[in-house]
């Protein structure tokens, strides 16, 4: 923490090289970010790289009093929703993991198959959301930000995240079920057919 401060103190001196730690030490959790909220690692990255420049040039208003990721992911959450409404679409297309990607994970591939097969159902059931429920989830859960900090990053009310997080989790439910009702259509359509 010591460091980081530090860091920040210089790169607000004129230090690249101190904001470059500060990009080194986020960059991972801004990329996950903007993945989960644009659903295209392309993009992602565009917006990682645009969430930095961004807080270089803002860096002097940067409150101390805050957590500087929190700071740091407000930013870039705010950014991807612009990205989001900018599309005006109501789905996200979803990268396929390259097949051969279980080869360097020491799994099985059915193992794989199955994580992979359940991440692009939470993804699918993420894209669904509105932006700014997206986003809220993201935070919460991925990022594991207090409400505090979520309704900072937000601008809006603590009471506000937390109906803002039981209305993402019930339409994320609710979409489950309805996944599962499909599934569940498919598999006795199938065996009608077939008997």
């Amino acid at each position: 923490m010591e460091e980081e401060i530090a860091w920040i103190q210089r790169a607000l001196a004129g230090d690249q090289e101190a904001f470059a730690c500060l990009v080194k030490a986020y960059q991972t959790a801004v990329y996950n970010l903007a993945y989960r909220m644009l659903g295209n690692a392309a993009e992602a990255e565009d917006a990682a790289q645009e969430t930095f420049l961004r807080a270089y040039t803002r860096l002097n208003t940067y409150d101390s009093e805050r957590k500087f990721s929190s700071w740091l992911l407000t930013i870039a959450s705010h950014h991807c929703i612009d990205r989001l409404r900018q599309r005006r679409l109501g789905w996200l297309s979803l990268d396929e993991l390259p097949p051969w990607r279980w080869l360097a994970s020491g799994s099985r591939p059915e193992e794989v198959v199955i994580r992979s097969e359940e991440r692009d159902e939470v993804r699918q059931l993420l894209a669904q959301l509105p932006p700014h429920y997206r986003a809220a989830v993201i935070l919460r859960y991925w990022h594991d930000l207090s409400y505090q900090e979520i309704a900072e990053a937000m601008e809006t009310t603590e009471s506000a995240v937390k109906s803002t997080l039981h209305r993402a989790r019930r339409m994320l439910a609710q979409g489950d079920l309805a996944h599962q009702n499909r599934q569940a259509v498919g598999v006795v359509q199938r065996a009608v057919a077939e008997g």
